[in-house]
């Protein structure tokens, strides 16, 4: 990945692709333990899994907790400029001069950017706001452990 952002709020990336096939182990059950070895059939790109817009996508790893349902600190997260956004959706977005993460919100004509975590306030965009849906996260990978 090559860094072509830093910020107080997050980092940017841009991916940069080599052919890596996984072994890919089948369905994995959160119950009872199988043989995972049994299931190995077929392998796969993360790139090509991850990413559907090559062009188009960057990685933001995410810095602070005001998305701590959806996202930790440090998670890695994977945006789609080429995604089209509306309401519900994730987006990184950039907001009179910073980035940030957060849900859009569209409802009788108005726009929030909300907060997962319920300590932050939604954020009302007005006619002083100058807002850029910079992108939609797709995927997020997060370290366990």
């Amino acid at each position: 990945m090559k860094k072509v952002f830093i910020s107080s709020q997050l980092d940017i990336y841009k991916p940069e692709f080599s052919e890596l096939n996984i072994p890919l182990a089948g369905e994995a059950s959160a119950g009872s333990f199988t043989n995972v070895d049994d299931f190995v059939s077929e392998r796969i790109d993360l790139n090509k899994l991850l990413i559907r817009h090559p062009e188009a996508t960057f990685y933001a790893k995410v810095k602070g907790n005001s998305m701590n349902e959806d996202f930790n600190d440090g998670d890695l997260l994977v945006v789609d400029k080429a995604e089209e956004w509306s309401h519900g959706k994730i987006a990184l977005c950039y907001m009179d001069g910073e980035f940030t993460v957060k849900r859009i919100d569209i409802e009788k004509g108005v726009c929030k950017l909300l907060p997962s975590n319920p300590q932050y306030k939604p954020i009302t965009i007005t006619s002083e706001n100058t807002l850029l849906i910079w992108g939609i996260i797709i995927f997020s990978i997060r370290r366990h452990g």
